[in-house]
């Protein structure tokens, strides 16, 4: 009687755990755009449940493997922001934009989703992108921001500390807005190794 007392109780509590999980998406994703085609990409994943780890396609395969970890601030720059969906996607290793189509609409294949934890945090497994075909930009990942309860919005860049694209002018504008989005890498055990915080509302983009 006992263990079938312990199942039941373990199994209430694995349904609550699933309808706040849930719950908590709602809250960030309730007001998705119905246009499928013209809304942002933030919305355009395809998991019920998004969480605070996700890993790019094609990740396994690439060269310089990438993880990148980081906490999400309030624009106090001190209080975690939980549940908040971050949105990437970036170039190949060639630099290019590998493209793919869905129910007519286009998109960057290369791309991820992560929904900050109760501690702000995420984590995601991507890999170091090339620098544009024109070979005259520097490398970067794109980012998009979505506040439970508020539009989604685009913010700076991620850049790279070590590319040789990244002049002493562009890091003095950058320096400007907000000197993390420079990453540093480090690797360890054929894996780069890069820290990414974020202060929601304070470098704000019109890329």
């Amino acid at each position: 009687m006992k263990y079938l007392i312990a199942l039941a109780s373990l199994a209430l509590i694995l349904a609550n755990c699933l309808t706040i999980s849930a719950q908590e998406t709602d809250v960030v994703l309730k007001d998705i755009p119905e246009n499928y085609k013209k809304r942002s990409p933030i919305y355009d994943f395809s998991e019920k449940t998004l969480n605070s780890v996700d890993t790019i396609p094609s990740f396994a395969t690439q060269k310089n493997k990438l993880k990148i970890t980081g906490t999400i601030y309030e624009s106090d720059g001190v209080t975690p922001a939980k549940n908040v969906l971050l949105f990437i996607h970036q170039t190949d290793e060639n630099g290019d934009f590998e493209l793919k189509r869905h129910n007519k609409k286009r998109y960057v294949h290369h791309r991820g989703w992560v929904r900050t934890n109760q501690d702000g945090q995420y984590t995601l497994y991507t890999f170091v992108p090339g620098s544009s075909i024109y070979g005259k930009e520097p490398k970067q990942i794109l980012p998009i921001i979505k506040e439970p309860n508020k539009p989604e919005y685009k913010i700076e860049t991620f850049l790279f500390d070590n590319d040789p694209l990244l002049t002493e002018k562009c890091r003095e504008e950058v320096a400007k807005t907000d000197p993390q989005r420079i990453l540093v890498l480090d690797k360890k055990e054929g894996l780069w190794i890069a820290k990414r915080d974020i202060i929601l509302g304070k470098e704000i983009a019109s890329y």
